[in-house]
């Protein structure tokens, strides 16, 4: 009788033990899922909606709610995703009711999970990117494009080791001229150094100005990237030659209407993946390199609107060239040359 008392109570025990912790798990679940969905709330309450696009965000199932993705089987949010669906001004007439504006509550920060973060094509009109973007460490999707952010392109973006995606482009300008002004700009650019997972750039209309020549070198650090786009960012000067080109895995650079005033940089030519290159109206002179020609993947080029650049087509493709598709090489691109 003894013993049964005694197993009776060892029995009661750890009856009470797994329940307890049965229940403090699921509080602790339960902590979290209100903690992100505190969060989701707080974000849209700093928000200027005009078109209502976010009137499913109510009720207690937020995984559901428009823009809203969770990891599957678990309540954590991994993707918001607002871009504005029609992305062209004077193209389509809802482009600014259906622009998102406001505030940008820093209760993003509570998504732990979060990984691709759209706000792209929106107003953000004359607001800097917050500073806490640099404190989403799990970031692997980041495109602010055309968002309408202006000021200093905060350094503490260097942060997201495991971003692959960032894409800071501004609005392009309605006529293409060297005459514009840039609501981003850069004053240092070593931060990106800290990106090393990424493979694709997009920072078009960036002010660059203060970077120089710096950007080759930097850029050259990155051991993944594959795209890189840097068109408009007054960028001036001559390129510099990396002492070591490391741009292996780089399969499209363009950097367009920039103020090169340079011969073509030749470092170009041991990128043996480029894909496509465009350094048109950059004010490039001197000969095209025979050397392009040599280039296996090469399927587009770009070098026209460069007044002082002289070269032979005809030589060109008599190089080992066997995908190249497109050639721009005119001076006022009312002729294009083709190869199929």
């Amino acid at each position: 009788m003894e013993r049964i008392s005694i197993l009776g109570f060892i029995l009661a025990i750890l009856y009470f033990i797994t329940t307890e912790l049965a229940c403090s798990g699921h509080t602790h679940i339960g902590n979290n899922v209100q903690s992100e969905q505190n969060a989701l709330i707080d974000f849209k309450s700093g928000l200027k909606d005009p078109n209502n696009r976010l009137s499913s965000w109510k009720g207690s199932n937020y995984c559901y709610w428009q823009g809203i993705s969770c990891k599957n089987g678990t309540r954590f949010v991994i993707s918001i995703d607002l871009h504005n669906p029609y992305p062209r001004e004077n193209v389509y007439e809802d482009w600014s009711s259906m622009n998102l504006s406001g505030e940008i509550c820093p209760s993003l920060i509570k998504l732990k999970s979060l990984k691709y973060l759209d706000l792209s094509f929106n107003s953000f009109k004359a607001m800097p990117i917050p500073q806490f973007f640099g404190s989403l460490k799990n970031l692997i999707y980041l495109n602010l494009s055309s968002a309408g952010f202006s000021g200093t392109i905060p350094s503490n973006l260097g942060n997201l080791s495991h971003l692959q995606y960032l894409d800071l482009s501004s609005k392009y300008p309605k006529y293409v001229d060297f005459e514009y002004s840039n609501d981003l700009f850069v004053q240092n650019i070593e931060w990106m150094i800290g990106l090393v997972s990424l493979k694709y750039l997009g920072m078009n209309y960036v002010n660059l100005s203060l970077v120089g020549s710096q950007w080759v070198e930097v850029l050259n650090e990155l051991p993944i990237l594959s795209e890189l786009h840097l068109d408009g960012c007054s960028l001036f000067g001559s390129y510099p030659s990396p002492s070591f080109v490391n741009f292996t895995s780089l399969a499209v650079i363009a950097i367009s209407s920039n103020h090169f005033n340079s011969k073509f940089p030749d470092w170009l030519l041991n990128v043996r993946n480029l894909v496509s290159i465009n350094i048109s109206l950059s004010q490039l002179h001197g000969r095209i390199p025979l050397g392009l020609g040599e280039l296996p993947n090469l399927q587009y080029l770009d070098l026209s609107w460069n007044l002082n650049l002289k070269g032979s087509i005809s030589q060109l493709l008599r190089k080992s060239w066997k995908k190249i598709e497109v050639l721009e090489l005119e001076k006022d691109r009312s002729s294009r040359v083709g190869r199929k």
